[in-house]
């Protein structure tokens, strides 16, 4: 075991004798590890949260602690296992709920959850609408929280706050990239004040806030062997937002018929099926809080949070891939017209998801 990993394993009141603690995933943000342990004792999950992206981390871990806390209450409420069906965070053995170490880097754990299953996509009808089922169980059981979460990601989804940094990184064009994509320039320009009015319904308070994910794709869901949603995962951007985000975000990652970083946008399109099948399953349990504002503006969130992945990627790219991780040079550009493609494609159907929308809450 690296020995800088087992010094960190020790500061976590982990039951039993950790045996290994090894590499989980290829994650974008944080560094993910798995902790096992000897004999019954339970497994878990050690991350080194990403402290250049999070930038007020021990704030962030308590907006977790107020969240899986509250859903553990309505857990147990409705005959749940609050140990399966939501996050478990253990403490160091000074009771915290992160550690730092000696060079300034943010550690936390969470129990791992036995016999989950996670997907990277969507690949059946039924899938999506488990996972716009659990999405929309989340948003429910936290709508009626009452305490306060601290803004750990000043401007997240916020489109003004977007185009403030829009407008300094083309100014700055710190790589020197600005002038060979002019075209994709073009792209963010032309929806600029369409999105931007959508924004602002949220600004005015039309479009409430409430508490939410931001992070909704299939991944962030564990399933039992059933195919049944088990808990929502990934809580480190956990906001008091709208929850239009949470159910755009989902749509541009569920219903995408290609891959996010996908090197043909010609792979790339909205499967309409998918965008009826995730819908159809979180309208069966948001549908209940959801005000008349927030339903009309269902479809129009996927073209939003599309278009804003499609201007963050762009942003980071001419400003020298400082956010994303890449393998490559071109990535970040890869990433900025497969979404576009996305968002194109939402854009001609339109009128089209509004209907499905419609049609689906009818039938409630």
């Amino acid at each position: 075991m690296n020995l800088s990993l087992e010094n960190i394993g020790k500061q976590f009141s982990f039951e039993g004798t950790v045996k290994e603690i090894r590499t989980l995933g290829e994650g974008l943000i944080n560094d993910t590890f798995f902790v096992e342990t000897a004999g019954e004792s339970p497994n878990y999950i050690l991350q080194r949260k990403n402290k250049y992206i999070f930038k007020n981390v021990p704030a962030m871990m308590e907006n977790i602690h107020k969240v899986t806390t509250h859903l553990k209450k309505k857990i147990v409420q409705r005959g749940g296992n609050p140990r399966r069906e939501s996050l478990t965070l253990i403490p160091t053995q000074k009771g915290n709920l992160y550690y730092q170490d000696a060079e300034g880097e943010y550690w936390a754990a969470c129990l791992f959850i036995e016999d989950a299953i996670t997907y990277e996509a969507a690949h059946s009808l039924e899938l999506a609408r488990q996972g716009g089922k659990g999405i929309g169980l989340f948003q429910s059981m936290l709508a009626d929280m009452k305490e306060t979460l601290v803004d750990t990601l000043p401007g997240f989804h916020n489109m003004r706050y977007r185009f403030q940094q829009w407008d300094d990184t083309l100014a700055k064009d710190s790589a020197g990239r600005k002038a060979k994509v002019q075209e994709e320039i073009g792209w963010i320009k032309q929806r600029r004040e369409e999105m931007l009015a959508f924004w602002q319904k949220a600004e005015t308070g039309e479009i409430p806030t409430r508490i939410t994910h931001n992070d909704t794709k299939i991944s962030n869901i564990l399933f039992d062997e059933n195919g049944n949603i088990l808990c929502v995962i990934d809580l480190d951007t956990v906001l008091s937002s709208i929850c239009l985000n949470d159910y755009g975000d989902a749509i541009r990652s569920y219903a995408n018929t290609g891959l996010e970083d996908d090197k043909n946008p010609g792979n790339v399109s909205l499967n309409l099926e998918i965008f009826k099948s995730y819908t159809s399953g979180y309208l069966s349990e948001a549908l209940s809080f959801l005000t008349p504002v927030e339903r009309e503006h269902l479809a129009f969130s996927a073209r939003y949070i599309t278009f804003e992945q499609v201007l963050r990627f762009l942003m980071d790219y001419i400003d020298g891939d400082n956010y994303y991780k890449v393998k490559y040079p071109e990535q970040n550009l890869v990433r900025t017209r497969a979404q576009y493609k996305l968002l194109t494609s939402m854009e001609k159907h339109y009128t089209e998801m509004c209907a499905t929308v419609d049609t689906i809450i009818h039938s409630f």
